[in-house]
């Protein structure tokens, strides 16, 4: 006997496993912008309903507007456990090694004319599963040998892809490795690891990882950084917010530091802060 077909709403489509109106959709909009500064068009109701119903489906909540007043009213580390839940599923994560592969000469020619004796300072502030700053110490060491004087802080508001990250471990067809990279930065993964790469301890050691929300009200980020690369995330933020992020940005960088950004991106209304200079490239004013 075959399966019993779905039941259908009165537009035709499936009903849905849970409870989501339009309503429930602005208010998803709502927390994420004032939680992780995300602006959410009304395109992605889909996207939202397909993220957030996996989470629900951990709870014992049959609606999104059950699930959201209780994440709404909770209080303490449970509740800030779930808030951090709700943003991991929906953040969305896009990455390879040597992505916007042009970056990578422009960084190396930066790290070599840097003052010799004098550490730099990296910031990855989009780290997701890792690809980004480990790209960033292979260059390093290919720029400046093994005992790079680099120091990266690799952050991601999201907790998920932070764990994929430090664990440093990949599948064995990654994309934007060359045979000599891999040869030079990874080691064949065994045991569990059969049929993966792993990142060779020299290049993970550059790196300390961490979880960051550039919405927060304080930063605590420690000693200016020499470099920042923030590239595809403030195409998720609205100008306001980009404007706030690039003040704080600015004020977390050395004097004349240097910003990487997505190829989409453009601050050009942000002439006061940064200096372009060729390809998604700026300097710090």
């Amino acid at each position: 006997m075959g399966a019993a077909p779905p039941v259908l709403s009165s537009a035709g489509e499936a009903a849905r496993e849970f409870g989501f109106a339009p309503q429930d959709f602005d208010r998803v909009c709502r927390l994420i912008y004032q939680r992780a500064g995300i602006s959410l068009h009304p395109g992605k109701q889909a996207m939202v309903y397909s993220r957030l119903s996996r989470r629900l489906r951990e709870t014992p909540y049959r609606s999104f507007s059950s699930y959201l007043q209780w994440l709404e009213a909770g209080q303490g580390p449970a509740a800030e456990l779930e808030w951090q839940e709700f943003v991991n599923c929906l953040t969305t994560n896009l990455t390879a090694f040597f992505r916007e592969e042009h970056h990578f000469p422009v960084l190396a020619d930066l790290l070599r004319k840097h003052p010799v004796g004098k550490p730099v300072r990296i910031w990855c502030n989009a780290a997701s599963t890792g690809e980004e700053p480990y790209s960033i110490a292979m260059t390093a060491i290919e720029t400046l040998g093994p005992g790079a004087p680099v120091r990266i802080v690799a952050s991601d508001i999201d907790t998920r892809v932070l764990a994929t990250a430090s664990r440093g471990v990949y599948p064995d067809e990654v994309r934007g490795l060359s045979a000599d990279r891999l040869k030079r930065h990874c080691l064949r993964g065994t045991g569990r690891n059969a049929g993966q790469i792993c990142i060779k301890p020299e290049v993970a050691k550059l790196i300390e990882f961490r979880s960051f929300n550039l919405m927060s009200p304080a930063w605590s980020l420690g000693e200016p950084f020499d470099i920042v690369f923030c590239r595809n995330v403030m195409i998720y933020f609205d100008r306001p917010t980009q404007r706030r992020v690039l003040d704080r940005m600015h004020a977390a960088m050395a004097p004349s530091g240097w910003l990487f950004v997505g190829h989409s991106e453009n601050f050009s209304e942000s002439r006061d802060l940064f200096r372009l200079h060729g390809k998604t490239v700026y300097q710090r004013i």
